[in-house]
């Protein structure tokens, strides 16, 4: 289950015309954090998406909808991916998600403002981060558009995705993950300018790896096991 999430939207125009967007490519929950006024605009752009724009949520903040949201999987997107030294921009491109990612999982894809995207600190919060590979002279896509080829190269899998019957690791089970390296971390007396960079890394390799359940579990015991024999070491 994917709920579309359309951070401080500027236009009417755009929430009408992701809800069209949505409804072309089988979507049907869109969420709208501390929106515009839709008003007419919004509708007359949806046409047919009309339902879509009825039934949406809204919250006043990005922070308070995950709260309430408890989504297993957040995806951010970006025009803007990172390298080396921007690790919480490593993106992956849209069709590699679509391959790895259970879509029988609750996904919040969440698309940033029209003119300056997703801040730093919200894509800090994601577990994963797509880009839409563009021409380097003018790489930035309008909102609809982007959304539609993440939303088609989601949709073209629906029918036959290979490893359906696997359950996807929960949120939570990849946060008791990272709570174990960061104790670990802390108590290796690990530098503490690397330390929350060390974290960001490890968090995004969980995220591009989209562990299964069973995976999660059996990180969580071997990590389990050498905190206990760093506790019993001392």
């Amino acid at each position: 289950m994917i709920e579309v999430v359309f951070v401080e939207p500027e236009s009417p125009g755009n929430v009408g015309f992701m809800a069209r967007t949505m409804k072309n490519f089988g979507l049907e929950r869109l969420v709208l954090i501390n929106p515009c006024n839709i008003g007419e605009e919004a509708h007359y752009h949806a046409m047919h998406a009309q339902d879509v724009l009825d039934n949406c949520k809204t919250y006043p903040s990005l922070s308070q909808y995950l709260d309430e949201a408890e989504a297993d999987f957040l995806v951010g997107t970006t025009g803007t991916p990172g390298g080396s030294y921007n690790v919480s921009r490593i993106a992956v491109t849209p069709e590699k998600l679509s391959y790895a990612i259970n879509l029988k999982s609750k996904i919040a894809l969440i698309f940033g403002r029209e003119g300056d995207g997703l801040t730093n600190h919200e894509i800090d919060l994601c577990d994963v981060v797509v880009t839409i590979p563009t021409s380097d002279e003018y790489p930035i896509m309008n909102i609809s558009h982007a959304a539609a080829v993440i939303f088609y190269e989601l949709y073209k899998n629906v029918k036959t995705y290979p490893v359906e019957e696997i359950r996807e690791s929960s949120r939570h089970e990849r946060e008791d993950i990272a709570d174990y390296m960061d104790w670990i971390l802390q108590n290796l007396d690990y530098p503490s300018h690397k330390h929350q960079t060390t974290l960001t890394i490890f968090r995004r390799i969980l995220g591009r790896a989209f562990i299964t359940g069973r995976e999660a579990h059996s990180m969580k015991g071997v990590f389990r096991k050498i905190r206990d024999k760093m506790i019993n070491d001392k």
